[in-house]
């Protein structure tokens, strides 16, 4: 495979090219390291008859290993100089044209008009977009149920957190709904051009089958309101929403929940079961956030 991936002279000899110089606006750190893509795809469990939508292209450095599986691979790559380059790229180490499409699109824009039935996502995301990316994508793309994601390490840390830890909060209930969340590995900054001042992990997801889309909205807005300031008690935290700290104390206490507990002290199935008793209360639910 190694002769088909890029080198760290080559991935500097295509920057030059498109006289790239890698921007933080747009997250723009690229993986120089081949043992470090192989890696990526090693865990992400890509095989031939998979249909991978990578995130994130960049140059091409994890997209070329992805097709060395013989994998399908759908690339969508906000910046138009990289969307137009990647083909290229691909097509000079070997790879058909049938096996690469590349959606010069905003992650947070592609839908199943974009990109037909993935089923794995892999996605080297900028720590600033990257849990509304993941969601967006949960949201949109139901036929993935494999994701590995690289984010960096606090990011990670947050994603995979349990209840009660410092870290856990809003994304983490939100993503734990949607799939089993684990941490998969470390990767070094140095393996990134420019090197980046955080190190970055691996977050490794399933999607669960029994996720009951009818309830989300309302669950997040719960989610959010419970996390919207973290030293509230949840009656407090709450009471905006139902219409006063008694109220919002019945119906924890209805869902077995007691009102003295904070937020971060619930886990995913604790939200869903106050999120179903706030409904049968007659409760209108709504997200203060835009």
């Amino acid at each position: 495979m190694t002769n088909q991936l890029l080198t760290t002279t080559e991935i500097r000899e295509l920057a030059s090219k498109l006289d790239l110089k890698p921007t933080k606006k747009l997250g723009q750190n690229f993986v120089t390291d081949q043992n470090t893509v192989e890696k990526i795809v090693r865990i992400s469990n890509v095989t031939k008859d998979s249909h991978v939508l990578e995130v994130g292209p960049g140059l091409g450095s994890l997209t070329l290993a992805l097709l060395a599986t013989g994998a399908k691979v759908s690339a969508v790559e906000i910046d138009s100089r990289l969307a137009e380059l990647l083909p290229i790229t691909a097509k000079s180490k070997g790879f058909s044209d049938s096996s690469l499409s590349v959606i010069n699109k905003d992650a947070l824009e592609i839908t199943n008009n974009d990109v037909k039935n993935p089923d794995v996502l892999v996605a080297n995301l900028p720590y600033n977009v990257s849990v509304p990316v993941i969601i967006h994508i949960l949201e949109n793309f139901p036929s993935i149920k494999n994701y590995l994601v690289m984010v960096q390490s606090e990011v990670a840390d947050r994603l995979a957190a349990p209840p009660g830890s410092r870290t856990y909060g809003s994304p983490s209930v939100k993503l734990q709904w949607y799939a089993e969340v684990s941490k998969a590995g470390s990767i070094s900054r140095n393996v990134f051009w420019p090197i980046p001042n955080v190190d970055s992990d691996l977050v490794h997801m399933n999607r669960r089958n029994d996720i009951d889309e009818t309830i989300r909205k309302e669950l997040f807005a719960v989610v959010d309101a419970a996390f919207a300031q973290r030293r509230k008690m949840l009656r407090s935290a709450l009471s905006s929403m139902c219409g006063g700290s008694e109220k919002a104390s019945q119906i924890l206490e209805s869902a077995q929940i007691d009102p003295q507990l904070r937020g971060e002290a619930l886990n995913v199935s604790d939200y869903v079961r106050l999120t179903i008793a706030m409904k049968k209360s007659g409760i209108t639910i709504t997200s203060n956030r835009s």
